[in-house]
């Protein structure tokens, strides 16, 4: 029998890789989309025609009951989310409906239906925050810094109520930062990227960047969905922490950009000090011996591949005109 999974956030980078690999392994992939979002579809490109996609509006409680009926899933992907963490401080409500909201009316559409369904949540490495040790285990407690961290929380302790008192197939993985081309410019991998890519290219001359020091735990977005599947597969639902295990600083993440390309970062970098965050975390880092040791996971794509593709991606699409250059500096 073909499975059928639903995906919320599918047009998102998570989305993307992870309806690529649910579509090999045979499912029927159906995309919750809400009428707002269905512009960035485009985002799939030609998974767009293999996916199904039901409109809906994910703070509609009737409407994704109605849905989960209709479509009776065996597998539920929740990765509704805002995709940039600072804009959340600019609407916390909203970020606390679309995170908390839609995993709430998922679960019980989930349980008022009656199905055995299984529910992975999409928690986030932002949920430790100010930690006091290094690495992270699924045992670390959570500190949040911002509004999306705490909605991640919130939607984490939302999955673990339902699993414990309804007995619901529900599990999360706490996932650190992970990155690939489809990633936004804002987000600071891919402007890196990016502008590696129209120096060389000599569309530009200079990258302007903030702390060179702050670090995270970078890996590539494709394994780490595969680490979702991989969690409901297994016998007994659990919460996972996905990550590298290892930490690069953002000046290691620049000069490996700019040397993929065969140039010196120190003749490009301009420090602005206007573009230095107030909340920067040092010290998150995972230790995701649970997910190999239960799962079999483990990241394949290297920190210095990652990059390698990221930058030749950029390089192909400023050179085909797929994008426009960045604007000289």
């Amino acid at each position: 029998m073909t499975k059928t999974a639903l995906i919320t956030g599918i047009t998102g980078q998570d989305g993307y890789y992870l309806s690529h690999l649910l579509l090999n392994q045979g499912y029927r992939v159906v995309g919750l989309v809400p009428p707002h979002r269905q512009p960035n579809l485009t985002k799939l490109g030609t998974l767009a025609t293999q996916v199904e996609i039901f409109t809906v509006d994910l703070r509609d409680s009737t409407a994704l009951l109605t849905a989960v009926e209709q479509l009776r899933p065996q597998e539920i992907y929740n990765l509704a989310a805002p995709s940039f963490v600072p804009d959340s401080w600019n609407d916390p409500l909203g970020t606390l409906d679309l995170i908390t909201g839609t995993a709430t009316r998922l679960l019980e559409a989930v349980r008022h239906v009656g199905l055995s369904t299984r529910f992975y949540q999409a928690s986030s490495s932002e949920m430790f925050g100010d930690v006091f040790s290094s690495p992270q285990d699924e045992e670390t407690p959570f500190r949040p810094k911002n509004p999306y961290a705490a909605a991640k929380m919130h939607a984490h302790w939302t999955m673990v109520h339902h699993r414990q008192r309804y007995g619901l197939f529900a599990c999360s993985g706490i996932l650190y930062n992970h990155e690939s081309p489809l990633r936004a410019p804002q987000f600071v991998t891919r402007k890196v990227s990016l502008a590696v890519a129209s120096i060389k290219l000599g569309f530009t001359e200079t990258l302007e960047m903030g702390n060179l020091d702050a670090k995270r735990d970078w890996g590539f977005a494709g394994d780490y969905v595969e680490a979702m599947w991989r969690m409901l597969q297994v016998d007994e639902p659990e919460e996972y922490v996905i990550g590298t295990g290892k930490l690069h600083s953002v000046r290691d993440l620049v000069a490996t950009a700019f040397e993929s390309v065969g140039l010196d970062w120190q003749n490009h970098v301009i420090i602005n000090t206007n573009l230095l965050r107030q909340d920067e975390h040092f010290q998150l880092v995972a230790n995701p011996s649970k997910a190999k040791r239960n799962l079999g996971w483990e990241p394949q794509l290297s920190f210095e591949e990652l990059l390698e593709t990221m930058v030749k991606t950029d390089l192909e699409r400023l050179e085909s005109g797929a994008i426009a250059p960045l604007p000289r500096v």
